[in-house]
């Protein structure tokens, strides 16, 4: 099932991607005209301050280091992976989102999809059609980061009993048609620092992109466990591009899309229990991103393959029922490269949540992961959930923002404009509330509304009422899936649910 209404519409990442798996499992890829197009020529790395850029050099074995690698469109590599399996039999439906577990005995027996044509009152329209059921023995969960299924099927099965709460970041990104003459495809280039100050964890990427035109994709990712509730990841990303070291990129180039998702930051300690009665968790349902990589495509991919062998070798047994849970794959992917690999980055996320903050992190990921390879004794552990990081409004200073030039640097709508972001108007709302009081009750008058802040695309917005009274207000069209909503909500009170199939952005190639 894809919820999209093509294969890799909703995809949306760097990327900067190591082939490893792909290598495995398509080794002729490149006769195939994958597209990757891009290898890795040039790393840079620095830490910026307020107007000057200090470079860190890079060596062999530091998560930046990216020889071997390749700049892609991740969205056409998703597309092209679609093509492959079409090929060789596989059915694929997008336009159609897995919206409910189906339980049979307590155990997965499939999904099933939404109705879509429901009006917003629950009434059919002319447009009506009943959601399938699509049943399985297996059933794979592998919905992204913060997966809406994997939400329900991690607290039914209390998969996180043995492992600690997932922490996220927000990873925003643009593409931009550059001067030709700053063009270098294949060089890639990431700081930290400025604009954040010590304490907020994130940092930038920029991709030189071998296309049609001089591409370059820009990103900004702030960790989700940021503490002022005036802070604005949109915001920063944009003030990010006025950096005397940067803006010369976008000076005289256009801006032609922009996007947002969440992204797990966990790790290694934040895995859950992969398998459940009837099926299992792959990519970042579970969560292997490598975060000082900024990587996690490459065990995702690992993952399924994974699965697929636990499964296929049951079938092979003839022990494929009904309800089966491949506990094999667990053992298969503790002894792969995705679990070595994830264990050796276990402790650089959390080292930066001491009082040292962005310093501690940077002394903590030279000393032991770049010079012992994460073979430290101990395995820290992170904070609380992101939802409970903020501090009350009152505690905190507002952050004054420059105003959008249109030039280098946007306002919100204008934005989201360019995700391409359609849902049908009349339906059932999939941003839903567990209690309508709450939002001005409790986070506009203790944390001054962050949602309006923390949201990518300008659905939260707090208004006064003919009465004078406060409001929030919710324009579920603009959303486009990130799902932080859901993750940085104070009160967590905000359910993300799946809207219709084929809703939500339309990103090319993102």
């Amino acid at each position: 099932m894809e919820k999209g209404a093509q294969i890799g519409m909703h995809t949306l990442s760097g990327a900067c991607i190591e082939t490893r798996a792909l290598d495995e499992l398509i080794p002729d890829w490149k006769e195939k005209d994958a597209p990757l197009k891009t290898p890795v020529t040039e790393d840079a790395f620095a830490i910026l301050t307020k107007t000057g850029r200090i470079p860190v050099p890079i060596f062999k074995g530091m998560p930046l280091h990216n020889h071997g690698n390749y700049v892609v469109r991740l969205g056409h590599v998703v597309e092209w992976l679609g093509a492959q399996a079409e090929e060789l039999g596989v059915e694929i439906y997008p336009g159609y989102a897995a919206a409910e577990i189906l339980y049979d005995d307590d155990k997965v027996c499939g999904i099933a999809t939404n109705d879509v044509g429901i009006a917003k009152d629950g009434s059919p329209k002319d447009s009506f059609e009943r959601g399938m059921e699509l049943r399985a023995k297996c059933t794979i969960i592998s919905e992204g980061c913060h997966g809406h299924l994997a939400k329900q099927l991690i607290a039914k099965y209390d998969l996180r009993k043995s492992a600690q709460h997932q922490t996220y970041g927000i990873g925003l990104k643009e593409l931009w048609e550059i001067d030709p003459a700053l063009h270098r495809p294949g060089r890639i280039e990431h700081t930290v620092g400025w604009p954040l100050n010590y304490k907020t964890y994130g940092g930038s990427f920029l991709y030189h992109l071998a296309d049609d035109s001089p591409l370059i994709a820009v990103g900004f990712v702030v960790g989700l466990d940021y503490e002022n509730p005036y802070l604005s990841p949109f915001k920063e990303f944009q003030r990010f591009k006025l950096h005397p070291s940067v803006r010369k990129y976008f000076e005289s180039g256009k801006r032609i899309a922009y996007g947002a998702r969440a992204l797990n930051e966990g790790g290694f300690q934040s895995i859950p229990k992969l398998t459940f009665p009837g099926g299992c968790m792959i990519g970042c349902s579970p969560g292997f991103l490598n975060t000082p990589k900024i990587k996690g495509t490459h065990n995702a991919m690992k993952s399924g393959m994974l699965a697929a062998d636990a499964i296929y070798q049951a079938f092979e047994r003839n022990e494929l029922e009904h309800g089966f849970e491949p506990v094999e794959y667990e053992t298969l992917l503790k002894n792969s490269w995705v679990w070595k690999e994830m264990k050796a980055a276990r402790n650089v996320r959390p080292s930066f949540n001491t009082p040292l903050g962005f310093y501690g992190g940077m002394a903590y990921t030279g000393l032991f992961y770049v010079g012992l390879r994460g073979m430290e004794p101990w395995t820290l552990k992170h904070g609380s959930l992101d939802s409970k990081h903020l501090k009350p409004s009152k505690e905190c200073q507002p952050i004054e923002y420059p105003k959008p030039d249109n030039q280098i640097t946007f306002d919100l709508l204008s934005s989201v404009a360019l995700t391409n972001t359609n849902h049908e108007a009349d339906q059932p709302a999939h941003l839903t509330l567990k209690d309508d009081n709450i939002p001005v009750e409790r986070n506009l008058k203790i944390f001054d509304g962050p949602e309006q802040r923390f949201c990518p695309a300008g659905v939260y917005e707090y208004i006064k009422t003919d009465t004078g009274d406060d409001r929030l207000q919710i324009n579920a069209q603009n959303c486009i899936h990130c799902k932080t909503c859901d993750i940085k909500d104070p009160s967590q009170n905000i359910n993300w649910v799946t809207p219709e199939g084929a809703g939500g952005p339309a990103y090319n190639g993102m």
